[in-house]
C-alpha cells in the first residue's frame, strides 16, 4: 500500500483551507497514485478564537463539511484520512478524524481524547478542553490488507493509548497533527519514533507548517512516516507538500518475528 501525508498551512478561512487540501490532493495523486492519503489536525479551520472553530463544526455525517471530504475520496480513488476537524453533535463540539473509502464511504471516525492544555514559554494559555468534548473510544479499523489505528496530535505523548490500539490489532497508526514548534523541534520525532518501535506498527503523521493567527503562532511541520523498526521512510520538506512511501506487511511480520514484544508481555 502506498500512504502519502500532506502537510499544510492552514488558516481560519475553510473555503480556501478545502480548496488547497483539493489541491494538494490532487497534486499528490498525479505525483505518486497513493492507496492511502492522510491530512493534518484541524485542516478545515485553525483558529484560538473558540467562536471561529465552533463555526466550523459540522455534522459528522450530514453537514457540507462531511460531504466536501466524501467526495474528495470518490474523485481520486482513494483512501482518504481527512486528519481532524470540528464535529458538532449535541451542541458539544469534538475535534474528530474521519476515514473514507474510495468511493467515499465512512469507513471510521475517531474524536480526540486527550485535548491540548497547556501554558506556552511566552506565557500564552492554550486550554482545548474549554471548547471541545473528550472522546471516549479507542478505534481500529479494517483497510484492505492492513488495520488501522486512529489518534490526533496530543494524543502522541499517551504511550497506554498506542499500545491500546496495538492490542486491538494495528498495523498503522495515524496521528495527524499541529504541533507547536517550540515543541516539536524537541519531540516531535522522537516521540514518532517511539511509538513506532514500542506498537512495532508504520506511524503516520501528516503536520501542519507555517504561522496562523497573523504569525503568533507556528507550526513545526516535519510531516513524516516512521516504519515499525523505528526508522523514518518518508518526511515532507519545509513549506506546503507532500511526502509519500510504501508499507510493507511483510515487513511488519519480519519486525514482530525479530522481537516478538506481543509474546514477551507482563503487564
Amino acid at each position: 500500500m502506498k500512504v502519502t501525508v500532506i502537510q499544510s498551512n492552514v488558516t481560519d478561512d475553510q473555503q480556501l483551507n478545502l480548496a488547497k487540501m483539493q489541491r494538494l490532493l490532487a497534486e499528490a495523486v498525479a505525483a505518486d497514485l497513493p492507496d492511502l492519503v492522510v491530512f493534518p489536525e484541524m485542516v478545515a479551520c485553525i483558529s484560538i478564537s473558540p467562536s471561529k472553530m465552533r463555526e466550523s463544526a459540522g455534522a459528522f455525517p450530514g453537514s457540507e463539511l462531511f460531504e466536501a471530504f466524501s467526495a474528495m475520496a470518490s474523485a481520486h480513488n482513494v483512501l482518504l484520512h481527512i486528519g481532524s476537524a470540528m464535529e458538532l453533535e449535541d451542541d458539544r463540539v469534538y475535534n474528530t478524524s474521519l476515514l473514507f473509502g474510495r468511493t467515499g464511504e465512512l469507513l471510521g471516525k475517531y474524536r480526540k481524547i486527550h485535548r491540548f492544555d497547556v501554558v506556552l514559554p511566552d506565557g500564552t494559555e492554550i486550554k482545548e478542553s474549554k471548547n471541545v468534548a473528550r472522546g471516549e473510544r479507542v478505534v481500529c479499523v479494517p483497510v484492505e490488507s492492513f488495520n488501522l489505528g486512529m489518534t490526533i496530535c496530543y494524543d502522541l505523548r499517551f504511550p497506554e493509548l498506542f499500545r491500546a490500539i496495538a492490542d486491538k490489532g494495528a498495523d498503522v497508526i495515524v496521528v495527524p497533527s499541529a504541533f507547536t514548534f517550540q515543541t516539536g523541534a524537541d519531540h516531535w520525532e522522537p516521540l514518532l519514533r517511539a511509538r513506532a518501535i514500542e506498537t512495532q506498527c508504520y506511524i503516520v503523521a501528516p503536520g501542519q507548517t507555517g504561522t496562523f493567527e497573523n504569525g503568533k503562532f507556528m507550526n513545526y511541520g516535519h510531516s513524516m512516516i516512521v516504519d515499525p523498526w523505528g526508522q523514518v521512510i518518508a518526511q515532507a520538506s519545509n513549506g506546503e507538500g507532500f511526502a509519500t512511501t510504501r508499507i510493507d506487511r511483510k515487513y511488519i511480520e519480519t519486525v514482530r518475528a525479530r522481537i516478538p514484544l506481543r509474546q514477551h508481555r507482563i503487564l
